[in-house]
Order: C-alpha cells, then sequence, then structure tokens
C-alpha cells in the first residue's frame, strides 16, 4: 500500500497487515534558520510520521542537539548527507523505538538505507535523492538515475 499526498509526501507502507510505517518526506529549502524549526518540527508532529527525509537541509552537518531542535522527540537516529556549500543536503531521521537502519549508501544525490522493522522485524530500503538545480547537475544527475540498480 502506497499513499502520496502534497503538499509534502508522506508514504504509508503495509508489507503486512500487522503495521503501517509513515514516512514523510519534504524539501525544506533550508534549515539553518531558527524561525523555520518549530515550523518544521510541528509539521513532523502533524504528520504522525515514523521516518522523514528532508532534502535541500542546506546543512553541512547535523549533531543530535540540533535533531532535537526540529524533530519530536520520538526521532532519536538520523543520518544525513552534508550540503555542498549552500547547495542541496538531506536528512533521514527515525524513531529508533520502532527501527534499527544500517548500511548507509551515499553518492553526490541520495543516502539509501535499510531499515528492520523491531515491530515485525520486516526488512526494508529507503532511498532519498536531492537533484542539483545547476545544467551540468541536472544532466549528472539523470545520467545516475538511468543507472541506479534496485534489489529485487
Amino acid at each position: 500500500m502506497l499513499f502520496i499526498t502534497n503538499p509534502h509526501t508522506r508514504l504509508q507502507m503495509n508489507h503486512n497487515s500487522n503495521r503501517n510505517w509513515r514516512v514523510m518526506t519534504w524539501n525544506v529549502r533550508g534549515i539553518n534558520s531558527a524561525w523555520k524549526w518549530d515550523s518544521v518540527k510541528n509539521k513532523i508532529q502533524m504528520s504522525h510520521c515514523d521516518i522523514i527525509c528532508l532534502q535541500e537541509t542546506k546543512k553541512e552537518n547535523f549533531e543530535q542537539q540540533f535533531i532535537k531542535k526540529i524533530c519530536p522527540t520520538q526521532f532519536d537516529c538520523f543520518d544525513f548527507l552534508p550540503s555542498v556549500g549552500t547547495s542541496g543536503g538531506i536528512l533521514i531521521a527515525w524513531k529508533g523505538s520502532l527501527f534499527t537502519a544500517n548500511n548507509a549508501n551515499r553518492n553526490p544525490f541520495g543516502i539509501s538505507m535499510d531499515f528492520l522493522s523491531r515491530h515485525n522485524n520486516s526488512k526494508w530500503s529507503l532511498m532519498c535523492v536531492y537533484a542539483p538545480c545547476s545544467p551540468e547537475g541536472k544532466e549528472a544527475f539523470i545520467e545516475w538515475f538511468k543507472n541506479i540498480q534496485i534489489p529485487p
């Protein structure tokens, strides 16, 4: 089962009838300004999601203290792809009480992770991508995207 809603995409996955996982993805267009932090945290809270993927964070580094400013307290695990200057950047954060994650694979356009449900031991992968705006970056992204190998 997959649901996509706007303005921010939310994915609802139902690999079996025991549990629905909600993934929210959002291009935040920068997250360095303190005035955005409460708005981001409130949207995450309202979505009732279990995992968030934020694109275009424009942030080179994340630490747990910062995650607490932008995420509800249940989001205690994260990984990220740093921005390049003021361009790009991806954050994936999740509720550690629900999932473990490993095998983070980073490339210039995204980050993928393998998740394991603590609820029912189901395994699945998540990839969060961000395409550059420059013509050269777009071209490189399309070439990379054409060659993605997705395991069965």
